[in-house]
C-alpha cells in the first residue's frame, strides 16, 4: 500500500506505523511487517509523522522475510536466555539450507536434546504472543545495560557509534540491539525448524524463493568446511567482531593484519597448486567458477605462479571467446540477450576444441568481438599444448558438467571462489556474503567501469538471480572451495563507498539498499594504510594497482 505525503502529514506526532496501519488500512494489518518511509526500511514500531512517502512491506516480499528472519532469531535468543540466561549465542553463517548456530551453555556442549529444549521454549514464545517492544535509549544508557549483560563487544560497538540514541528491543526480560526491522508480535513467528547441527544448531526459516514453506535441510559440507574454516582464520587474527578489527586498527596493529590475511591466502593457494601438481598428466582442465565479486581472476593469476612454482606450465583460455554470435544468443522473458545462460556459449565448440588440446592437437582458438556480438578467428595463431600443461578455464559455468562432458571427470579440477565473509558485527549480528560482495562491486565498477552505485545496485538483482541458477547449485561439485574474503576489506572499502552510495537519491528504490550498505560500513574504522597491501592482493582487484590489471 501507498500512501501519498497529503494523507500522511496529518497525524499527531509519535503516530506509529501499526497505528497508521490499523487507521488507513486494517486490512493490510496481518500481511503487513515492516513500513518503508521515504525508502528506508522500519518496523511498524517507528514514528511516522514527517515521513513523505510510505508503503507497508507485505511479509511475501524480500525485505518481509528478512524481518521475519531477523524476528526469529531474536526470538531464538530470547529462549535460550530463558533456558540459560548464562549461555551465549552466536549468529555464524547460511549453509546447509538454514543459518548455523552456535549455542554455548554453562552444562557444556550443545545436543540434540538440548536443541528440542530450545524449540519447545520458543513455540511456548509463539503461543503467548509477546509484545517485541522497541524503545529508544541515550547510547550511554545502552552501553550499560549491555555492559551488565556482559555482551562487551555489543556494548563497545554502540560506545563508538556517532548518533546520541539507539533502538533497544525487549521480549520478557530480554534486551537486545539488532541491526534491522523486527515484528511487534512473537504469535506470526511459528514459521521455522530447527536441527542439531555439531557443534550447533541450524535455523531454517522462509523465504520468496521457498514461497514461504519451511526450506528442507540441504547439507552442503563443502561448504560448512569453508565457512569453518573461515571462522578458524578470523580466530587466528582475533578478529571475530568489527570491534576487534577497530582494536587492532587504533592500536597500530592493522599492518599486521592485512600480512597475516594475505599469508592466509598465498598458504591456500599454495595448497591448492601442490594438490594439482601432485596429479601432473592426470589433472588437464583446472576450472574456476564463483559468483560475482568473488576475485575469480586475481585468484586465477595467483594460482598460475602458484602452479608455475610447482614446475608446471599453465595455459589460460578464456570462456569468454566461446560465445555464440549475438544473433544466436538466448533471451531472457524480458527479451534482452540472456548472457548467463549456458546456452549463450558455443559448446559443442568449446569441447571439441578441448579434447583437441588435450591430445596434443593444434587447434584455431576463437575470438569474441562484444562490440560486433561476432566471432572472429584471425587474432590467434594456431594453438597448441604440452602433455603435461594444465588449461586454466575461469567462467560461471566452470561447475557444471555439462560445459565439459566431453573431458572425463578425472581428469577436471574444479575450484569454488567466494568471498565469504568472517566478521560479524557483534555475535548475533552477521554480515551478509552478498552485501559484502556487493560494495566490491560498487567499488569496483565505478573505479574501472564508470558505473555509478545507482546502476550497479539496479542490476544486482538480476545478478543475483543469475548467481542462483547457474553457480550456487553446483558448488558442491567443485574438488575444493576458496575463500576470497579479506578479514579487513570493509574498513578499507568504506571510503571509496560511502560517497557513492550517498550519492543514491533518496526518492528511487535502490535506496533500501544503499542505506543499509551505509549503516554497515559505518561500524568499521577508515582503514587508510593502502600502503601495506599487497599489489598481488585480491583486493588489489577493486581498488587499483593490482600487478594483474594493468
Amino acid at each position: 500500500m501507498y500512501v501519498e505525503s497529503k494523507e500522511i502529514a496529518t497525524p499527531t506526532p509519535g503516530t506509529t506505523g501499526a497505528e497508521l496501519l490499523e487507521t488507513c488500512a486494517p486490512e493490510l494489518s496481518a500481511a503487513a511487517v515492516a513500513a518503508n518511509l521515504d525508502n528506508e526500511i522500519h518496523d511498524l514500531q517507528n514514528p511516522v509523522d514527517g515521513c513523505h512517502n510510505l508503503t507497508f512491506v507485505r511479509l511475501e516480499s524480500a525485505e518481509g522475510w528478512d524481518v521475519y528472519r531477523r524476528s526469529v532469531i531474536f526470538l531464538l535468543i530470547t529462549a535460550v536466555y530463558e533456558l540459560d540466561p548464562a549461555a551465549e549465542v552466536t549468529v555464524d553463517f547460511s549453509a546447509n539450507g538454514g543459518l548455523f548456530i552456535e549455542v554455548r551453555g554453562v552444562a557444556g556442549d550443545l545436543t540434540a536434546e538440548g536443541v528440542q529444549k530450545i524449540e519447545a521454549k520458543m513455540r511456548a514464545i509463539v503461543a503467548e504472543d509477546r509484545p517485541i517492544v522497541k524503545s529508544f535509549l541515550p547510547r550511554d544508557e545502552a552501553v550499560r545495560i549491555f555492559k551488565q549483560a556482559k555482551a562487551i563487544e555489543k556494548a563497545n560497538l554502540i560506545a563508538a557509534l556517532s548518533q546520541e540514541t539507539v533502538s533497544i528491543y525487549r521480549c520478557g526480560d530480554y534486551a537486545d540491539y539488532l541491526y534491522g526491522a523486527m515484528l511487534g508480535h512473537t504469535g506470526a513467528l511459528g514459521r521455522f525448524a530447527l536441527d542439531f547441527f555439531a557443534p550447533g544448531l541450524l535455523l531454517r526459516t522462509p523465504s520468496v524463493e521457498t514461497r514461504g514453506e519451511v526450506p528442507p535441510a540441504k547439507p552442503q559440507p563443502k561448504l560448512s568446511h569453508v565457512l569453518t574454516e573461515a571462522k578458524r582464520w578470523a580466530d587466528i587474527l582475533h578478529c571475530d567482531y568489527v570491534t576487534d578489527l577497530n582494536r587492532a586498527h587504533r592500536n597500530g596493529q592493522i599492518g599486521d593484519i592485512i600480512r597475516v590475511s594475505e599469508a592466509l591466502q598465498e598458504k591456500k593457494i599454495a595448497e591448492i597448486a601442490d594438490h594439482i601438481a601432485a596429479r601432473r598428466g592426470d589433472l588437464r582442465l583446472i576450472l574456476i567458477a564463483g559468483p560475482s565479486s568473488s576475485g575469480k581472476t586475481s585468484f586465477a593469476q595467483r594460482l598460475r605462479i602458484q602452479l608455475r612454482v610447482n614446475g608446471l606450465e599453465p595455459v589460460a583460455i578464456s570462456l569468454d571467446d566461446y560465445f555464440c554470435n549475438r544473433r544466436d544468443t538466448p533471451r531472457t522473458p524480458e527479451g534482452a540477450y540472456d548472457y548467463e545462460a549456458l546456452e549463450a556459449l558455443d559448446v559443442p565448440l568449446f569441447n571439441e576444441q578441448m579434447v583437441k588440446l588435450l591430445k596434443g592437437e593444434e587447434v584455431e582458438l576463437p575470438y569474441y568481438n562484444f562490440l560486433t556480438g561476432e566471432r572472429e578467428w584471425d587474432h590467434h595463431a594456431p594453438f597448441s599444448i604440452a602433455e603435461n600443461q594444465p588449461i586454466i578455464i575461469e567462467g560461471i559455468h566452470g561447475l557444471n558438467e555439462k560445459l565439459s562432458a566431453a573431458i572425463p571427470r578425472e581428469k577436471k579440477y574444479k575450484i569454488y571462489i567466494s568471498a565469504l565473509t568472517q566478521l560479524n558485527v557483534d555475535a548475533h549480528n552477521r554480515i551478509p556474503t552478498t552485501s559484502a560482495r556487493l560494495v566490491r562491486r560498487l567499488v569496483r565498477d565505478y573505479q574501472f567501469r564508470g558505473s555509478s552505485a545507482l546502476k550497479t545496485l539496479r542490476q544486482w538483482p538480476d545478478v543475483r538471480k543469475g548467481e542462483e541458477q547457474h553457480i550456487f547449485p553446483f558448488q558442491e561439485d567443485a574438488d575444493v572451495m576458496f575463500n576470497s574474503a579479506l578479514i579487513y576489506e570493509l574498513g578499507v572499502l568504506k571510503k571509496y563507498a560511502k560517497p557513492l552510495l550517498e550519492a543514491v537519491p533518496p526518492e528511487v528504490p535502490e535506496h533500501i539498499m544503499a542505506r543499509k550498505l551505509l549503516d554497515f560500513c559505518a561500524y568499521f574504522d577508515d582503514i587508510l594504510e593502502e600502503d601495506e597491501i599487497p599489489n598481488n592482493s585480491l583486493l588489489r582487484e577493486f581498488i587499483g594497482k593490482s600487478v594483474f590489471f594493468k
